[in-house]
């Protein structure tokens, strides 16, 4: 769907709907998120939270860490940015945590506000697909067994 400035009377977006973009070594807030992105305008807000599983293809994980390139966090901005062109997005925010997590630990959280729940829902798929495939932050697992892996981007 195209981003439109005015879908419906009162409905004007929001200055810049990206209200957070962040790459921390810090444990990750999910209601820091989700305040971000409160939005007047939007009928519907996507949340997704991404945690630190105990197992990967059949393997016991029992930690890893996430290491990111110095440009990361601008990478971010620039999904970010693509996905407010492509949705009609009245507020996002993203946060990535980077060094050492163990299973159950918050990795990621991004969310979207927009006008209407499916767009919303659409937007945030978009937005966590995307920054997996495209920002540059490596995991490094480590199995119960003694081996470890590097994952390309995450």
């Amino acid at each position: 769907m195209a981003r439109t400035t005015n879908d419906h009377p009162g409905e004007q977006p929001a200055q810049d709907p990206i209200r957070l973009i962040a790459i921390r070594d810090t444990p990750l807030s999910v209601d820091e998120v989700f305040r971000a992105v409160g939005e007047d305008a939007a009928g519907g807000t996507a949340l997704f939270v991404g945690t630190v599983r105990n197992h990967d293809g059949g393997a016991d994980v029992d930690a890893l860490g996430y290491l990111c390139h110095p440009s990361a966090e601008a990478e971010m901005r620039t999904v970010a940015e693509k996905v407010v062109a492509q949705f009609p997005v009245r507020a996002l925010a993203a946060v990535h945590r980077v060094g050492d997590l163990a299973v159950g630990d918050i990795a990621v959280v991004v969310a979207v506000s927009c006008p209407h729940r499916g767009e919303a829902f659409e937007a945030c798929r978009k937005l966590i697909d995307d920054l997996k495939h495209e920002v540059p932050i490596w995991k490094h697992q480590k199995f119960s067994d003694g081996t470890e892996e590097w994952v390309g981007a995450c």
